[in-house]
This record gives structure tokens, C-alpha cells and sequence, in this order.
């Protein structure tokens, strides 16, 4: 019997880094659906995201592959905080959630053939509390518009935070390796 194909249903270059440390051969493709139609309101910020990296993962299913969808949002006082996509909204966000605690919400989905085998990550993390000055300095630094929250732990993220409580570093900068790489195994990969 040929080797199931894994492949990562996604564009991230975050999530194929990642995916990439765990040393599998894998192919990196679009889920196969528009996420912007799929977000419901009505949904926590945890059923959101596990409903969205479901819906990636089995959107590119197939007998010979295994996939990895993944999905990561933040979740701070009930709302979901979605990539600043400008500079701006990222200062914004920054400074609406120093000082205080929210959580990072990562996650995975993976289909061998048609048995779907889900994961959840909650971080929690605590931001400092910093002038505005230092946090625009930050953005200008990394960048992290296209990241949820507007940082990159990955980077001189980790300069924004008082405390991170997790039970696996890399969920936080999109796909928890030591879940994932137990479910790789326990399928036989």
C-alpha cells in the first residue's frame, strides 16, 4: 500500500515553518473554501476556530492524504480580534489589550481519508503594560499586521508579554507541533 500524501491546508508561511520542524515531506495548498463566509457570530471564539480548521482540512480530504487544517484567532474580553491588516489597527489592538489577559485560540484539524481527528490549544497570555510610543516602536520593528493580535511571539513579540501559560510554545505562532506531531504518529506517519 502506497504512503498516504500529507498535505497542509494552508498558505501560512508561519504554519509550513512550523510543519516544516517536524521533518514530514508535505505539500502546502488553499483550503478549499471561503473562510469569510463561514465565520458565524453566533459561534464562540473556540467553536469558530475549531469549525473553521475542520471545514480547511476536510475541504482537501481524499483517501490518500492525510490533512492539516488549522485555524488561530484571539479571543479578548468576548470579542475576536482578527489580522490588524495596517499598522494603525495594529497599534489599536495592542493597546486595548496591554495590561490585560486573553487568550489565543489554535486550532487543528486533521482528516486521515475520512476520520477527522481534532485538537484545541488555549494559550493565555498577559500582556505588559506599555505607552503607546513603545507599542507603535514594536510595530514598526515586526510588522505583525497579518498576524491574530498583532504580534509575533516568533520575534520581538515576546518583549509585549508579562506571562504566557501554554502547553505548547509553537500553538502560538499557529500550529501546535507537539499535539500534531503524536497525531502523525498515532495514524502511522
Amino acid at each position: 500500500m502506497a504512503e498516504k500524501q500529507l498535505i497542509l491546508g494552508s498558505t501560512s508561511k508561519y504554519r509550513k515553518e512550523l510543519l516544516s520542524r517536524l521533518a514530514y515531506s508535505f505539500t502546502a495548498t488553499a483550503p478549499l473554501i471561503d473562510e469569510d463566509k463561514e465565520k458565524d457570530p453566533k459561534l464562540s471564539p473556540k467553536a469558530l476556530a475549531e469549525k473553521l480548521a475542520f471545514m480547511k482540512a476536510e475541504s482537501l480530504k481524499s483517501s490518500d492524504r492525510v490533512v492539516i487544517g488549522g485555524d488561530q484567532l484571539v479571543s479578548f474580553e468576548g470579542q475576536i480580534l482578527g489580522k490588524a491588516h495596517t499598522k494603525e489597527n495594529a497599534v489599536k489592538q495592542l493597546m486595548a489589550m496591554q495590561g490585560k489577559t486573553h487568550e489565543l485560540i489554535t486550532a487543528i484539524c486533521v482528516f486521515d481519508g475520512d476520520k477527522a481527528i481534532p485538537y484545541t490549544n488555549i494559550t493565555r497570555m498577559t500582556m505588559r503594560t506599555l505607552s503607546q510610543s513603545q507599542l507603535e516602536r514594536y510595530v514598526e520593528l515586526d510588522e505583525p499586521t497579518d498576524c491574530a493580535g498583532s504580534y509575533k511571539i516568533e520575534k520581538h513579540g515576546i518583549m509585549l508579554f508579562d506571562k504566557i501559560e501554554t502547553d505548547d510554545f509553537t500553538a502560538i505562532q499557529g500550529l501546535p507541533l507537539i499535539a500534531l506531531n503524536k497525531i502523525l504518529e498515532d495514524i502511522g506517519l
